[in-house]
């Protein structure tokens, strides 16, 4: 069938923006596998034995897994996994991270079983795990494949604090440490309430969170970013849900009062005030730009608390 030359620059712009947001999923997974913060994690909490197995959960892909006794050898697929594993106590039972598993400094001397997309699913045989934690999304065929091998897999997959907290409860129940799953919560949570309070009554900020700057891309409502915003103190200029391409003449219009931008593959806000356009922004004009550390914001683990705080400081400088 013939098409037009319209025609066929819409279709080439609609499978350009599928590719790019293929691989900005991949990238927000990835996201924070960089070098570790400075800052330290919440302290480990005392690892307290408290849950009769078998235990039965329903992870965050939906699926009612069975651990039939307290896990000895885990294999962590995701960052963010590792750091809730270590928080809780267990760092010594993990026998396989991933390749950008670099937080805290422990994982380190464990051994590596891939990179997150695609883990070598022989080296996580050979770690002889009895629980593999993983995520979503990049993994989800992962997680068949090991399942077909007869590992034991929980995937772990937050979307905001709420849920965030309630995964970690969970995986406090897979590892048989609710106790200690209830302590870290708690602590997290009440660095959240300092937070709140410092702000106070203030006025909520309006800014922008860049993720990716070729195209332009951000985190609107019904992400952990956007949660993390509201947390802080801000007002997300972006209304649409969900990690969105955005345009210049979009974000000139929206005009935030603060730009923050994450430092990593995709984004390196280095060069802000020298793109087209972004001269206008008031936030530039005022010098409210501020770089995120991956780490601490965008993965879903107990650190999420510092981003948390170094968002408010960049939105409420004032009441820090």
């Amino acid at each position: 069938m013939h098409r037009t030359s319209h025609e066929t620059r819409a279709i080439r712009a609609v499978l350009t923006a599928l590719t790019f947001a293929l691989m900005l999923a991949l990238a927000l997974s990835l996201a924070g596998c960089g070098t570790a913060a400075d800052s330290d994690a919440p302290a480990e909490v005392p690892v307290t034995q408290s849950v009769a197995f078998p235990v039965t959960v329903t992870d965050d892909a939906g699926r009612e897994v069975t651990i039939e006794s307290e896990p000895r050898r885990i294999v962590s697929l995701a960052p963010s996994n590792t750091e809730i594993v270590a928080a809780l106590g267990f760092v010594d039972r993990l026998v396989g991270v991933t390749s950008f598993d670099d937080y805290p400094p422990e994982v380190a001397t464990i051994d590596v079983i891939g990179d997150f997309a695609s883990p070598n699913l022989e080296a996580v045989a050979a770690a002889e795990p009895d629980l593999v934690l993983a995520t979503t999304g990049v993994q989800a065929d992962i997680i068949a494949q090991l399942e077909d091998l007869g590992a034991v897999v929980v995937a772990v997959d937050p979307a905001d604090l709420d849920s965030l907290f309630a995964s970690i409860e969970m995986v406090g129940e897979v590892l048989g440490a609710s106790e200690a799953a209830d302590t870290l919560v708690s602590s997290m949570r009440s660095e959240l309430d300092e937070i709140t309070v410092a702000i106070g009554d203030a006025e909520l900020v309006p800014c922008f969170l860049e993720i990716a700057q070729d195209p332009l891309f951000t985190a609107g409502p019904g992400t952990l970013l956007d949660d993390l915003i509201t947390a802080a103190g801000g007002a997300n200029v972006v209304t649409q849900e969900g990690y969105v391409g955005y345009s210049v003449e979009q974000l000139v219009t929206d005009d935030p009062a603060v730009y923050m931008a994450t430092f990593g593959s995709m984004s390196d806000p280095a060069d802000l005030a020298s793109r087209p356009g972004y001269g206008d922004l008031d936030a530039v004009k005022t010098g409210r730009v501020f770089v995120l550390e991956d780490n601490l914001v965008s993965r879903p683990g107990p650190r999420v608390v510092e981003g948390v705080r170094l968002i408010a400081e960049a939105l409420h400088p004032d009441a820090f």
